[in-house]
């Protein structure tokens, strides 16, 4: 069966997920799509000129959303804005630029038929998958946001180097917002088969620093280079293997959750279908309290954006 993603926006989170998708042979058919042709046009000869030194081949069409109709996936990944335009690495910041250029995005998607799984890597993510599902109008379990699946990965990079061990060897969520309402919960993390909270006791580890470092992780790259792409980049194409896939593997991305009545980051199943199965924690009071009120926090602003 013939795989066939889109990607909107080729910028530098956009290029960076499509040199994924085409260096690991994921996509037999890539539509890019960015308002700069120039920079679209030259971004698809490149690849061209990389794939004679690939083990895989990609076909690859340029800004048309017509192509999007039989696509699997789509992933957005527009988004533009300057260090100097947000100082407090707050990601709302991007949300007046976004959330025009979504609107305008997802009514294009909508016009060309597509009807497979959209993936909103576009910041604020929580509020932009849901303006999303909302134009769109595909079912909520098909859109879905990589929400915090980049913070719990920056988690797991401070808790392996305070222990010494590979990230991949850490086990649990950050919750909630992509943004800074977002928390670990600890009560979900496990590493060298012990729960944290008492590793961290044996072996001295400052579980309030790894959570600062988790959230504000994006802000360090930031200031060293001036946007961050690799690490989103990663969690997008792993979320769009797991689909393409219908691997169903466990994943913290921003999905809809009725008792929350918005979209935002909880672990759910993940397959073909998109959302297969929502799980439900066993969250001590604090993060409970910490959930409700990051959801609030994502329903004003989805109400903002509006």
């Amino acid at each position: 069966m013939t795989r066939k993603l889109g990607i909107i926006g080729m910028g530098h989170v956009g290029q960076a997920v499509a040199q994924q998708i085409i260096t690991n042979g994921y996509a037999d058919d890539l539509v890019l799509i960015d308002k700069n042709k120039s920079k679209v046009g030259a971004d698809a000869l490149d690849f061209e000129d990389a794939m004679p030194n690939l083990t895989s081949h990609t076909n690859i069409v340029v800004n048309d959303y017509a192509e999007l109709k039989d696509a699997d996936i789509i992933i957005s990944a527009l988004g533009k804005i300057k260090l100097s335009d947000n100082p407090n690495n707050d990601r709302f910041a991007e949300l007046p630029h976004n959330r025009t250029e979504v609107k305008k995005v997802a009514q294009k998607i909508k016009e060309s038929g597509f009807n497979g799984i959209l993936i909103a890597i576009t910041n604020p993510v929580d509020v932009i998958t849901s303006l999303y599902q909302q134009i769109t109008g595909l079912p909520k379990e098909h859109v879905i946001g990589t929400g915090t699946l980049l913070d719990s990965a920056r988690m797991q990079r401070a808790v392996g180097k305070g222990l010494n061990i590979d990230p991949r060897s850490v086990t649990g969520y950050n919750l909630g917002e992509h943004g800074n309402s977002q928390f670990t919960a600890w009560s979900t993390v496990r590493v060298l088969d012990q729960p944290i909270q008492e590793l961290a006791q044996q072996r001295g580890l400052d579980l309030d620093q790894i959570n600062e470092d988790a959230r504000m992780g994006g802000r360090y790259v930031i200031v060293g280079k001036h946007y961050t792409n690799y690490g989103v980049a990663a969690a997008g194409v792993r979320l769009a293997s797991v689909i393409l896939n219908d691997a169903r593997e466990v994943l913290p991305v921003s999905n809809f959750r009725e008792e929350y009545g918005t979209y935002l980051s909880y672990p759910a199943v993940v397959g073909r279908d998109g959302i297969v199965e929502q799980l439900q924690l066993k969250l001590t009071d604090e993060e409970l309290y910490k959930l409700r009120q990051s959801a609030h926090f994502i329903m004003e602003k989805i109400e903002e954006a509006d």
